[in-house]
């Protein structure tokens, strides 16, 4: 299981937020890249990256940052939050950016999804965040009625490298990620699936090992923390 320490964007800063609320925004450094090449130099295998102020305007806010990570680190990054159109997501991927998740798009414009997962092998990914099993778009702050079981299904044969499930309810709590959940989750869809939102100890991260069936975790606000060493975690999780 992959682990992705989480750098999330908020006015250039690196913040986590409580819930997805973003006037609950606890900042925890103010040079991102810098806090990547840490997280590279833990042995991380990936980067999880979220502009959260693009995922509310709809399109990129925190590039000059996003950008500087990429100059900074040599590991492959992921990035979710304001990517809505096929030009922003051709622009990311030619900055070097390893993958793109899709979380709006993917209940409003489902066939870009599919077109861009087409279009990009292997470096489409579908962000599912949900409260109560329905999904939220635009940063969190729209509630659907479409079931997140749902969405992840109608994505089967699109050819989407993985599906980030998010429950909104323990993002950045440090309560514990919502297990029961998210392995139901990857055990009705082929596609691999990794768990996000309350990542908060090596207990967490080994439940969701022992599941067998979860592909990775993103961890923010526990690492900054240091409710979980980095190092240690990663060396845990080859075992």
């Amino acid at each position: 299981m992959i682990l992705f320490p989480a750098i999330d964007l908020k006015d250039g800063q690196c913040v986590r937020l409580l819930r997805g609320e973003m006037d609950a925004a606890t900042v925890f450094g103010d040079d991102p890249a810098a806090q990547a090449a840490l997280f590279e130099g833990a042995g991380c295998e990936w980067l999880h990256l979220v502009d959260l102020n693009g995922a509310f305007a709809g399109q990129p806010v925190n590039a000059a940052a996003v950008e500087a990570i990429l100059a900074r680190v040599k590991v492959p990054c992921q990035l979710g939050g304001g990517i809505r159109d096929m030009a922003t997501i051709e622009g990311w991927l030619a900055k070097g950016l390893s993958r793109v998740i899709l979380g709006t798009v993917a209940v409003e414009n489902p066939a870009l999804v599919r077109e861009a997962a087409l279009a990009f092998p292997g470096k489409v990914a579908v962000g599912i965040d949900a409260r109560r099993g329905k999904v939220a778009t635009k940063g969190w702050a729209n509630e659907t009625d479409v079931m997140a079981s749902d969405l992840a299904g109608s994505f089967e044969d699109a050819g989407v490298a993985a599906i980030i499930y998010t429950d909104i309810d323990r993002d950045g709590a440090m309560e514990g990620p919502n297990i029961e959940a998210t392995e139901k989750l990857a055990r009705a869809v082929t596609i691999p699936v990794i768990a996000s939102g309350g990542v908060s100890s090596m207990s967490d991260l080994i439940a969701l090992k022992e599941t067998g069936i979860i592909a990775g975790a993103i961890s923010g606000r526990a690492l900054y923390d240091g409710a979980i060493d980095l190092a240690s975690a990663l060396q845990a999780l080859k075992i």
